[in-house]
């Protein structure tokens, strides 16, 4: 079988779980790497073997070896990169969000239709064990209506800086950088409704607490603790066209005892609750009971959601199957992604 040939574009913190999940799947080949620090992504192509270092973007999408590429990089580039690598002929990974704004989102849904290319959102969260598990059971009715899911990603000390905290290259802080995979996870097992109308507030009260010590914490590839123009916390109450609605927080900084992340669903027959681990709640003999599934990963396992994700996208683009994360739901998570800060921002409802 002809072997799927890959250009890593970016090589920040999260490309190295691009970039091992490449190197373990038999189908492809890590074909070249590009980071406009031209030092660091030669680091990242001798560290997995990598042939190609190539120092211009032009260079990677004229290059007719590479077949797809995965993007990594701020998200202010998202879109511009993804609609110029589809209409290079190359298939397509990006990172979330899909894009900064709806009407960028629109532009790559349109490019994805005009090439014919294969285009995955990284919506990591769909590809985990304990994702896949909840699921089945959803499908086969046991939560039965969804009604109401519940989720939360909150940090006490999780400011990453460097470009995550400019919100000139990331859009916005937590809500557009953790919030978007616990919105896009409940919205996916909810059964992918359409959205009627979204509440939503944002702050920036604490700022990244660069201060702060004797606690460690992710940091981005440039931290610059002096910088930070992105919100500290959102909250947003979404509701859709068929009465159901989700309820989301999270923050980057909290005055909270510890950091926190749940994501809980509600149906007419039963309950689920994702994280902090998968169990599901349900009647018998007119008795609750809660049903721990035996599973290797009951909560959200980084590097085996991030091999399920790539694994797909490699047989999506090998035998042109559609992707579980594909353009169209990219584009609707990144409408309720601006019906938040908008209604933030607004002070009213957003309505659709």
């Amino acid at each position: 079988m002809e072997l799927l040939r890959v250009c890593v574009i970016g090589t920040g913190s999260i490309s190295d779980m691009h970039l091992a999940s490449y190197a373990n799947n038999p189908n492809a080949v890590l074909y070249g790497v590009y980071d406009y620090s031209k030092e660091r992504a030669e680091e990242k192509a001798k560290k997995y073997g990598i042939g190609t270092v190539y120092d211009s973007l032009e260079k990677v999408y004229h290059d007719p070896h590479i077949d797809a590429v995965s993007i990594c990089t701020w998200n202010n580039s998202h879109a511009e990169i993804s609609i110029n690598a589809l209409k290079s002929g190359k298939h397509v990974l990006v990172e979330k969000p899909l894009s900064m704004t709806v009407e960028e989102a629109l532009k790559v849904e349109e490019a994805v239709r005009k090439y014919n290319k294969t285009l995955q959102v990284g919506f990591v969260r769909r590809f985990a064990t304990n994702t896949r598990v909840l699921k089945s059971f959803i499908d086969q009715g046991k939560l039965g209506e969804i009604y109401y899911a519940k989720a939360s990603c909150l940090r006490r000390l999780g400011n990453p800086g460097g470009w995550f905290a400019d919100k000139e290259r990331s859009g916005g802080g937590p809500l557009i950088d953790l919030g978007v995979h616990i919105i896009d996870i409940c919205w996916y097992l909810m059964g992918r409704p359409k959205v009627k109308s979204i509440s939503g507030n944002t702050y920036r009260q604490l700022g990244n607490r660069g201060n702060v010590e004797n606690l460690g914490f992710y940091k981005a590839a440039d931290y610059d603790k002096g910088k930070n123009t992105v919100e500290d916390l959102a909250n947003a109450l979404i509701t859709f066209e068929n009465g159901a609605s989700l309820f989301v927080d999270v923050s980057y900084t909290l005055h909270a005892q510890k950091d926190e992340i749940q994501v809980k669903l509600f149906g007419t027959k039963g309950g689920a609750e994702l994280e902090p681990e998968l169990v599901l709640i349900s009647e018998e003999n007119d008795t609750i009971v809660n049903v721990h599934p035996q599973i290797d990963q009951l909560t959200f396992d980084f590097s085996n959601a991030f091999q399920n994700e790539i694994d797909s996208f490699v047989t999506c683009c090998l035998f042109d199957t559609k992707p579980v994360a594909c353009v169209e739901d990219g584009v609707e998570i990144m409408k309720i992604l601006a019906g938040i800060y908008e209604a933030s921002e607004k002070k009213c409802e957003v309505t659709f």
